[in-house]
């Protein structure tokens, strides 16, 4: 049977490939709307919203119902959903649990597992904490497995070409494969440090553990004073599991610095952590370690456990930094029954949008936006945003996650009149294959103080392959200014 999301996105590719040459550019963004004659395809609208008894007011459109890929503006949809469905005070639980005994002498008789709840913000330091607590339990020694348990979700299947690479090696941290245990994001990480002199290699070390946690081939030399650093990084995984190959040079004089690249296997990553924790805090394991997808026991006992950061502060690294782990978990997270994929992590979002009136279509096949068949308009991402302003309760937790310009994480945005960088809270979203995709949309408010909202979203073609930041920013900086001036 096709699945609802299969069957929407085959209607809109048909709406897609009907469509008309682009409409004359829209009122207000006369700026923006150039980039039509570069033959670039464009959704953008931008309107006041209805405050103190007076309307709505639109300010331009340029083609604002068209279907386009919002890249990591599908972001701003997953927050939506996800406050609306837990609130910003919800946390995921971490457990350490078993069915064994513990005996006077502290040895646990059996498997001690970790019940991966899905925390999307899960890190060393909270596995540090867990095992704290372990020993605080009064358990010395486990005679039994370390289990990893990702019952919940993984691992889970690649829809992308970057994923799907990553199983087997990656030079990048942005493509790491998702589990409900996974650790720091799905990403190893070692520092990099100079030798103790000229010719020698560079000192290697874990960024989460006393000693290396996984295999290192280091081949980075270090070179004299000021003669520049430059060095690769990639993770391939091998038979034994993941490596992390390092290529290049250092300078002796050079500061160290963290490299992460993504896992190969966020379940494994995290065994192999906790293992180690585990070891630093002086409690043996027997058995080794394993990964699972079997659900633990009802009757196993809760042994130690660590909560997540409340949502609206995940929600801080899912937005700002554009954490396509972290939104992705999340997005899996909506998903009621277990064993979920991206797939039914999208529909889950989209069963959200089915609620906001005056919508119109929507696809998401991921909550990161990392799939290139995202689609929606720049009425409907307005639409999303005007309703979560409506939303008391949640809107100060939703727009926080938006950046400024003048103050954000990212310094590309830092672009246009100080008018505009002050005046807007944005999120931003980037593809640059198989075609290159800009888009941008959050909030502004005018010179008298009133609300508005507004969404662009421009998609390259295979005649348009080149697409800067600069080339959307800059005109779109003048047009919204221009708008936030006149209001």
């Amino acid at each position: 049977m096709m699945s609802r999301t299969v069957a929407r996105l085959g209607c809109l590719l048909l709406l897609c490939g009907s469509m008309l040459p682009v409409a004359a550019l829209g009122s207000g963004f006369a700026e923006l709307g150039k980039m039509t004659e570069s033959g670039f395809r464009i959704s953008a609208e931008a309107r006041l919203l209805g405050d103190g008894g007076r309307d709505g007011v639109l300010l331009g459109a340029i083609e604002p119902q068209r279907q386009l890929s919002p890249a990591s503006v599908s972001k701003a949809y997953l927050a939506a959903a996800a406050l609306d469905r837990w609130g910003p005070q919800h946390r995921f639980a971490t457990r350490l649990v078993s069915t064994a005994e513990l005996n006077a002498d502290g040895v646990l008789r059996g498997d001690l597992i970790l019940d991966g709840g899905g925390d999307p913000g899960l890190s060393s330091e909270d596995l540090w904490r867990l095992t704290q607590r372990l020993h605080q339990a009064g358990v010395r020694e486990i005679e039994g497995r370390l289990v990893v348990s990702q019952w919940r979700f993984g691992p889970v299947e690649c829809i992308t070409t970057d994923r799907c690479e990553g199983q087997s090696r990656t030079a990048n941290s942005y493509s790491a494969l998702l589990s409900s245990a996974g650790v720091n994001h799905g990403n190893w990480c070692v520092n990099v440090a100079p030798g103790a002199a000229a010719g020698e290699p560079a000192h290697i070390t874990s960024c989460d553990s006393q000693g290396l946690i996984l295999e290192v081939d280091n081949r980075i030399e270090t070179r004299p004073p000021d003669s520049g650093t430059e060095f690769s990084a990639e993770r391939v995984t091998r038979e034994e599991g993941d490596v992390m190959l390092l290529r290049g040079q250092i300078s002796l004089n050079a500061s160290p610095r963290d490299v992460y690249r993504a896992s190969g296997d966020p379940a494994r990553q995290t065994a192999r952590t906790l293992m180690a924790m585990l070891e630093q805090a002086g409690i043996g394991v027997g058995g080794g370690y394993v990964t699972s997808i079997e659900q633990p026991a009802a009757s196993a006992r809760t042994l130690a456990q660590v909560e997540s950061r409340a949502l609206q502060e995940l929600l801080l690294h899912v937005m700002n930094y554009s954490n396509n782990f972290m939104a992705d978990v999340l997005a899996l997270n909506l998903v009621a029954t277990p064993r979920a994929d991206l797939l039914q992590a999208g529909e889950a979002i989209q069963q959200y949008v089915d609620g906001l009136p005056d919508h119109g279509p929507v696809i998401m096949l991921s909550g990161s936006g990392l799939t290139t068949e995202n689609r929606t308009s720049a009425h409907g991402s307005n639409v999303l945003l005007e309703s979560m302003f409506h939303r008391s309760s949640l809107f100060p937790s939703f727009v926080a996650s938006f950046q400024s310009p003048a103050n954000g994480v990212s310094r590309f945005i830092r672009r246009g009149s100080p008018l505009f960088q002050d005046h807007i809270m944005l999120k931003t979203g980037t593809l640059n294959q198989p075609y290159a995709v800009r888009a941008v949309s959050g909030y502004f408010r005018t010179r008298s103080g009133r609300w508005g909202v507004f969404t662009v979203m421009v998609n390259g073609t295979s005649s348009t392959p080149w697409l800067n930041w600069a080339q959307v920013l800059d005109p779109l900086s003048e047009d919204l200014a221009r708008m936030i001036e006149a209001h």
